[in-house]
């Protein structure tokens, strides 16, 4: 949420990913996705700023706590970075039970088709015994 101030100087937080449109003719608007309109005190720069920094610290939290993506409960098997983590949940019908997440693994490559061989003549000998 990003916290913006009406005119009335009562300040209130709005969800930026709910904000179709904004203008400033002279007064910045925020035209919400249902139609709803906001006038507020802050400049649009200022508005675009904090909705940029509100989804840089987004994906900040999502690199910085990888556990923030998956209950604690559940072990998603050993970790070697700080970055988000790709998992697996599993459906009642497989073999890891019902919303069971497991660590991903990339698939093993299967072995490379080997090109067909094609006969070659025979080499040619280098024995020259044979008198011709």
């Amino acid at each position: 949420m990003i916290v913006v101030t009406r005119l009335n100087d009562s300040r209130f937080a709005v969800n930026p990913d709910l904000i179709e449109r904004i203008h400033e003719t002279p007064d910045t608007v925020l035209i919400m996705v249902d139609g709803a309109k906001y006038v507020v005190t802050e400049p649009m720069a200022e508005v675009i700023e904090m909705i940029a920094r509100y989804r840089a610290r987004i994906v900040s939290l999502a690199y910085d706590e990888p556990s923030a993506t998956a209950p604690a409960s559940q072990s998603l098997g050993n970790r070697t970075s700080t970055g988000p983590q790709l998992g697996i949940v599993r459906g009642s019908s497989g073999p890891g039970g019902a919303g069971r997440v497991t660590e991903f693994r990339p698939a093993v490559q299967a072995p490379a088709a080997h090109a067909p061989t094609v006969p070659t003549a025979p080499a040619a000998s280098a024995d020259t015994t044979q008198g011709r």
